[in-house]
């Protein structure tokens, strides 16, 4: 389904997942400066600068298709929009933003609808896609040049840790034999090398975790987003609010993980005499448990189905 900008908040590129939600707690009304670290299509930013004309918005992602989609969108926001590529974990300097610059950032990590459907990017595992699956065209390494490249040690961590596959050291050491019978260009060459590895027809599912792994892998997802949370943190003002929409566990484990630390008044290790840490919490979370969306959306929009939302809010 495709709307124009006037007609709603749906496009082309990427429907954006949970979108009430992200609205009620940024609550871009109260204005300031506020960060889409994933702009995307800019569904989301949308909504957020047509929530209050106090708003300014910076607009970030690896892509430049994604980019030069929002711009497209949010043409008649122009004059309080400002458009950076790069990672949000480069936010800071990509804006030259000091402590306390931002009223709100949303962080939504999943590939977007636009990435998925265009063939020649390389995310998806129908038959033909080449094993691109850069979410920036900057980056020098592809899927598959990791495949020819990576070790078998390498390429088992990488589908033991981001697809949690149990078999991960054993497929590792079929696809570096299969490579030195034909290079692994496209989906189809590395779904041939899997098959003839687990000897059977692999299912979808097998297959979608196994792609992630190697998506995660090319594009440094979780280390960017391990290295941007404290960063984007500390770019909040007092009641600055950070909302993350994740979409496998692994991001989201990262992120629970980190706004749990954050609301702690203590982070010493046990044993020690006395507190020599910070001594405060940071904020708090908004969420104690994700939130997932609803039914209604979820039939609308497969894709919204692992989405998980979290929120936390600077204490300053």
């Amino acid at each position: 389904m495709a709307w124009g900008a006037s007609e709603g908040v749906l496009s082309a590129f990427h429907e954006p997942v949970l979108l009430t939600e992200v609205v009620r707690l940024l609550a871009p009304e109260r204005g300031g400066v506020f960060l889409d670290g994933t702009v995307g299509g800019g569904g989301h930013a949308e909504a957020i600068l047509r929530a209050g004309t106090g708003v300014r918005l910076l607009a970030l992602d690896r892509d430049a298709e994604a980019l030069e989609s929002a711009r497209d969108r949010l043409r008649s926001f122009a004059g309080r929009v400002e458009y950076r590529e790069g990672d949000f974990a480069e936010t800071a300097d990509l804006f030259g933003l000091g402590e306390g610059a931002l009223a709100g950032v949303l962080l939504d990590l999943g590939v977007s609808s636009h990435q998925i459907d265009r063939l020649e990017r390389g995310f998806t595992f129908r038959a033909g896609a080449p094993l691109d699956m850069r979410m920036s065209r900057r980056s020098s390494t592809t899927a598959a040049e990791l495949l020819e490249a990576a070790t078998a040690e390498e390429l088992g961590e990488i589908f033991r840790t981001y697809a949690e596959e149990r078999r991960g050291r054993r497929l590792a050491a079929g696809l570096v034999e299969a490579r030195r019978r034909k290079p692994l260009r496209k989906s189809d060459d590395l779904i041939e090398a899997i098959e003839a590895v687990w000897g059977r027809r692999v299912a979808e599912s097998d297959l979608a975790r196994i792609f992630q792994a190697l998506r995660i892998a090319v594009n440094h997802e979780l280390d960017s987003l391990g290295a941007g949370l404290p960063v984007l943190r500390d770019l909040l003002q007092p009641g600055g609010r950070l909302v993350v929409i994740s979409y496998h566990s692994l991001e989201d484990r990262l992120v629970k993980r980190a706004f749990r630390e954050w609301g702690r008044d203590c982070v010493c290790p046990p044993g020690l005499p006395e507190c020599r840490c910070r001594g405060r919490a940071l904020g708090r979370e908004l969420t104690r448990k994700p939130v997932r969306p609803e039914a209604a959306e979820t039939d609308r929009n497969p894709r919204a189905r692992s989405a998980r939302l979290r929120a936390w809010e600077s204490a300053g």
